[in-house]
């Protein structure tokens, strides 16, 4: 390997040993800035515990972003034959998410830029993004505290375990969906088992709602254009005695604006049905609920004519690449999505996944890792694309 191979790999191993929750990246925050001193670039704090630096050409032109997320999980790691000399050193947190993966490709990028600068026309502003995992995420507080403001377009990328090594996915318009959360307290009446008719058990309400809401979305949207789960309920104290309350979080997912009303409209419906029918007469105050629902990351839509030049110059600069321009949009979602609805931008998928070299897990498992030569794969994409936009702006705007 080359000397900037192994300084991207190393930068990569040594984020992935000490990682930092959403909203807590401060030593993740110091190395980055460490990183871009040591190859002469300046750069400042932005958004609590980001980081922001701008590479100036010697040429006047265009800005463009490079994005990278900083937040790991609270995952314990696994240690596994792959991680052995980089495994996390921070107990229950770990780059389970390959962000460790992006800071390196967005830094290695940044160094070979820089030493051409004098190639450069305009600028590359360097955005390294704390929690893009916990919204409300870091996004918004980056572009409220000016982050974007002379910025042009954008780019970002995710490494993903599922897709195989070197490849890479996007689309047109809509690639990620939007990601809202689901807060439901359902109210009853407490009472023993033993007299079930003087109680309203908010356990059979929700058992009512949760096996027959799918059903009833599915009368106005089509199941390929949401998903919607439940992750947490809570509620009782005592074995034999029914519950006063039931509270339920989970969230959705839409590839449409218009379909997260068209979900929260059902959602209220069958809520308000519930309680009538479960209403006894004599008891007024319950069955009763609280619904919130909140709206944490929006659509996430690639410009359509930026996609499209990055697809020809992909083709022209790197044919050993192998690329889908008109990949199946995710599920996943990502506060990227709020940059775009402000400024064009491209955001793409690039795999890691490896049987060979037994890097097989997918984002988010204990023992997630990636084959490394991925980063010095993303360096180079981001190092065209950076390129060819700032001398052919017109070609993506």
């Amino acid at each position: 390997m080359t000397s900037i191979e192994n300084w991207i790999i190393n930068i990569r191993r040594e984020l992935h040993r000490y990682p930092e929750p959403s909203f807590e990246e401060y030593n993740t925050q110091q190395k980055i800035i460490e990183f871009l001193d040591n190859i002469g670039i300046e750069s400042e704090k932005i958004a609590d515990t980001g980081v922001i630096a701008t590479i100036k050409g010697d040429l006047p032109g265009s800005c463009l972003a490079l994005r990278a997320d900083m937040d790991a999980l609270r995952v314990a790691e696994e240690q596994t034959e792959l991680n052995k000399d980089y495994i996390s050193q921070n107990e229950g947190i770990m780059h389970a998410c390959g962000h460790d993966g992006h800071m390196a490709i967005v830094l290695g990028a940044a160094r070979l830029l820089n030493e051409m600068r004098n190639q450069i026309p305009g600028s590359i502003k360097l955005i390294f993004q704390p929690a893009e995992e916990q919204p409300p995420g870091g996004a918004s507080k980056i572009i409220k505290e000016g982050g974007i403001d002379d910025v042009d377009a954008i780019v970002g990328l995710h490494i993903f375990g599922d897709m195989d090594f070197g490849k890479i996915k996007f689309k047109s318009g809509c690639f990620m969906a939007s990601s809202n959360r689901l807060n439901l307290s359902i109210f009853g009446k407490g009472g023993h088992h033993s007299n079930p008719h003087d109680c309203i058990d908010p356990v059979f309400i929700a058992s009512d709602f949760l096996s027959s809401i799918h059903d009833e979305i599915q009368k106005i949207i089509s199941p390929s254009r949401y998903v919607l789960g439940i992750g947490k309920t809570e509620g009782g104290e005592q074995f034999n005695r029914s519950m006063d309350r039931l509270d339920i979080v989970g969230s959705f997912r839409t590839f449409h604006d218009e379909d997260i009303n068209i979900i929260e409209s059902v959602i209220k419906q069958k809520l308000d049905n519930l309680m009538y029918a479960y209403s006894i007469e004599g008891i007024s105050d319950v069955p009763k609920y609280n619904l919130d629902i909140i709206r944490a990351y929006p659509v996430l839509n690639n410009n359509d004519k930026f996609a499209s030049a990055v697809y020809k110059l992909l083709k022209d600069k790197h044919p050993e690449v192998e690329i889908d321009k008109n990949a199946k949009p995710l599920f996943g979602s990502e506060d990227f999505a709020f940059y775009v609805k402000n400024i064009p931008g491209f955001y793409f998928t690039i795999g890691t996944k490896n049987i060979q070299k037994n890097v097989v897990e997918i984002n988010h498992s204990s023992k997630f890792d990636i084959d490394e030569e991925v980063l010095i794969i993303g360096v180079r994409i981001l190092k065209t694309i950076t390129m060819d936009f700032l001398n052919n702006p017109k070609d993506y705007l």
